[in-house]
């Protein structure tokens, strides 16, 4: 079964969603689809607010005037064990139209990073149809980010950063990010700061995403241009402590993170079957989720010559692994 959420794999992955897709909702009408799509997507949302929080930073001792590093940044931001993420409670009496198959009343369902399947439901009068899953039930328990960076040395202590992903577009997606950061070395306003093991910054990074997923007509809702649209911003600060030896250096940071993704539905939807059929909605709704959450990080780089490596680790609402390649000069 092929499938894929939304927003958070908007990266890496390969797209799709399973046979039973979201906008079938629509058939138990606007309300009772825009209610599901809410907690559905909601969690994968969270965790790529998170994930693009990360990978601003692998020292804390800045850059001199004209320095600079280029860098391919990786991110998995894991949500293994959160169940509380993975899974929602569906209680009926909640929805307008909706109703499980096998007469329960409530029950847990998958959100975008979930596993539960199997799970059919059906609207009076109508087909009934399963409920979609998520990444985990394919053993998926990541939610994946990438770009490339750049760092530049500017006047003393000052660093300026920006983070691109080029525009990415195949025949049912399309995605796209970039950002800006500023680092400031505190340490180098000290007499001593050649001298010293240590360095002192502190860190803001803005990232912007925007990204789109077209849907595929069923036999439940038939329609036009019908996709999901992602807009998604995200703002970090940290304060970052770092060692300054030649070759391994260890750092870590303690910060603040917050973000908000914007997601619209859009399209033409008709309902082909059920209490509301030849209903027809256009740009049905919008869906708003906002995250923010204090987070540390521990990571080491290794620097030969004009090659480093780094890695580091994040614990947040969401935990986080950085792996980067980076070349540069000074």
């Amino acid at each position: 079964m092929k499938y894929i959420v939304l927003t958070g794999i908007l990266f890496l992955s390969a797209f799709g969603f399973s046979q039973s897709n979201v906008n079938e909702l629509f058939a138990a009408g606007i309300d009772d689809a825009e209610q599901f799509s809410d907690s559905y997507f909601g969690p994968v949302s969270e965790g790529a607010i998170y994930s693009l929080s990360n990978g601003w930073y692998n020292s804390a001792d800045s850059k001199p005037l004209g320095g600079f590093e280029i860098s391919i940044i990786g991110n998995m931001t894991s949500f293994k064990g959160k169940e509380d993420k993975k899974a929602f409670v569906l209680n009926t009496a909640d929805y307008e139209n909706l109703q499980f198959v096998d007469g329960s009343t409530s029950k847990s369902v998958s959100t975008a990073l979930g596993d539960l399947e199997g799970i059919r439901v059906y609207v009076e009068g109508g087909e009934e149809f399963e409920l979609p899953t998520g990444l985990a039930s394919e053993n998926i328990n990541f939610i994946p980010s990438a770009f490339l960076q750049l760092s530049v040395g500017l006047i003393k202590g000052l660093e300026v950063k920006a983070r691109f992903l080029p525009k990415i577009d195949t025949e049912d997606v399309a995605v796209g990010l970039y950002g800006v950061g500023l680092q400031y070395d505190f340490s180098k306003l000290l007499p001593a700061d050649k001298i010293l093991p240590v360095a002192l910054s502190a860190v803001a990074g803005y990232t912007h995403l925007n990204a789109s997923y077209d849907f595929t007509d069923s036999n439940i809702v038939d329609g036009s241009d019908q996709q999901i649209e992602v807009d998604m911003n995200v703002l970090t600060v940290q304060a970052v402590a770092s060692t300054k030896l030649p070759v391994i250096n260890f750092y870590g940071a303690i910060g603040y993170v917050s973000g908000k993704s914007t997601t619209d539905v859009l399209g033409t939807y008709r309902v082909q079957s059920g209490l509301l059929i030849n209903t027809t909605y256009t740009d049905p709704f919008s869906l708003t989720r906002k995250a923010n959450g204090v987070s540390g990080t521990l990571g080491a780089k290794l620097k030969l010559g004009f090659f480093r490596l780094h890695a580091d680790y994040s614990l947040a609402e969401f935990n986080n692994l950085t792996v980067g390649v980076n070349f540069g000069f000074r």
